[in-house]
């Protein structure tokens, strides 16, 4: 038998999970990097390839768990710290964030979550010398945290200031208060289903939403949940799943997608009977939207173009749909990465691209055709004045007014002017990971 003499010792378990979950966490702090970059496709963490789905879970839900109460972890570990997190040591600085957000949030032991961090930082050159400290900060958070944590709870500081100063201001302080709130829980998984709703609310131990969609608390490789292989349902929030149902009976009809990837959209639209064209300007993108058909067996065609620059056929289209490209802040309670890489100044930008969109898309569309614009935006610039821009603009098009039976008589979510405005506080459940939906915004307008 060999000898086992240089063998590496085994790494205490649940310590690889903490690692890669403090790199991501410092890469979106430090190096403003997104989520999904860092956790899926060509830019993901090499390190996720290592770990077994159970430790792949944890380590999402550590960062998840960071990134939703930032606010509240700073403040909790500035009154524990004298001097203020170390700057030059970021392992340090996510260790802590790491270990009091399992002690604050997390069901993992207070002892655990104290000894990983600690290794965490003694693993690290420049961190090493803050292990003792890590150490003392986390064991009083263990025994002041919690009232620390109450101090600031009615303070909304897991959002940057400009955006809540954003939303009390369009929204009122209330409705902000309880959108920020909403958003510190951690989301349950909704799914649109090709047929038989309480079908697959019972296998997915889950339930039916008033407007259709599935949602189910379970965890772990979506792709292990029973009907994904066979092609029965896709993951899609249940407030993205309503936009689609807003052109209304489109069997037969040309429907362009524009700004189609991943493809939810694509799917509803394809699955309803239409004709689909999908476009979207990133080939990465388009070719995960195939696979998902593909899985789906949903036809649609598929083209890889600039939606502003693209020609489209002669003859227009019956319906367009707009998913436009915007500063995503709707979709917080699901990436709480955005809250911190997004700058209020994102928005103008954004804007004026989501005013090209609309432009080119009133040019693709028939006579009589119906445009439906949607962004998971709750920045009123992105949704009602965009549409009201392009309203002045286009005299040549009308709003045709959502009404609450089209949205399973959710009147809460349809504004004063007949558009539809989903709030991640709305749908609110006695447990708060079955509340909520993502920030939606949809008008739908028609050419004459």
């Amino acid at each position: 038998m060999p000898s086992q003499r240089f063998a590496p010792p085994s790494e205490v378990p649940g310590l690889a999970a903490r690692r890669i979950a403090a790199d991501i966490v410092d890469g979106v702090l430090h190096k403003h990097r997104t989520l999904d970059d860092q956790l899926d496709g060509s830019g993901a963490h090499p390190g996720l390839k290592t770990l077994a789905d159970r430790d792949r879970a944890l380590m999402r839900r550590l960062v998840a768990t960071v990134l939703r109460r930032l606010g509240t972890l700073g403040h909790v570990l500035s009154r524990l710290l004298d001097k203020g997190i170390p700057s030059e040591a970021p392992r340090a600085q996510s260790a802590l964030l790491i270990g009091a957000a399992q002690i604050l949030w997390m069901d993992v032991p207070d002892h655990a979550a104290v000894d990983l961090s600690v290794r965490l930082v003694q693993s690290d050159r420049r961190a090493a010398r803050y292990a003792g400290l890590v150490n003392a900060v986390l064991r009083r958070c263990a025994r002041e945290g919690k009232a620390l944590v109450d101090e600031v709870a009615t303070q909304s500081l897991d959002l940057p200031p400009w955006l809540l100063a954003r939303w009390s201001a369009h929204y009122g302080e209330a409705t902000a208060r309880d959108m920020a709130l909403a958003l510190g829980h951690e989301p349950s998984l909704d799914l649109t289903v090709k047929s038989d709703a309480v079908q697959w609310a019972n296998r997915l131990h889950g339930e039916v939403l008033p407007t259709g969609s599935v949602r189910t608390v379970l965890h772990g490789a979506v792709t292990m949940l029973p009907g994904f292989t066979e092609g029965q349902w896709w993951v899609q929030d249940a407030a993205a799943a309503l936009p689609a149902r807003l052109f209304g009976d489109i069997k037969g009809k040309s429907i362009a997608d524009l700004c189609a990837a991943p493809g939810g959209k694509t799917a509803q639209l394809a699955q309803a009977g239409a004709h689909v064209t999908a476009i979207d300007r990133s080939p990465a993108r388009v070719a995960r939207l195939r696979e998902n058909l593909t899985r789906l067996s949903l036809q649609a065609e598929t083209v890889v173009a600039d939606a502003v620059e693209w020609a489209g056929p002669a003859e227009g289209f019956d319906g367009i749909l707009i998913d436009a490209p915007c500063t995503s802040t709707g979709t917080i309670r699901r990436h709480p990465d955005v809250a911190w890489l997004r700058q209020e100044s994102d928005v103008a930008a954004l804007t004026a691209l989501q005013q090209r969109l609309l432009k080119k898309s009133v040019s693709l569309l028939k006579p009589g055709g119906t445009l439906v614009y949607c962004t998971c935006s709750l920045e009123p610039e992105e949704g009602e004045q965009a549409i009201a821009a392009l309203l002045a603009a286009e005299s040549g098009l009308r709003r045709v007014p959502i009404e609450a039976s089209e949205v399973s008589g959710l009147s809460e979510i349809i504004t004063a002017e007949g558009d539809l405005r989903t709030l991640p506080s709305h749908l609110p459940n006695a447990d708060p990971k079955l509340g909520g939906l993502d920030g939606f915004y949809a008008a739908r307008l028609v050419k004459s």
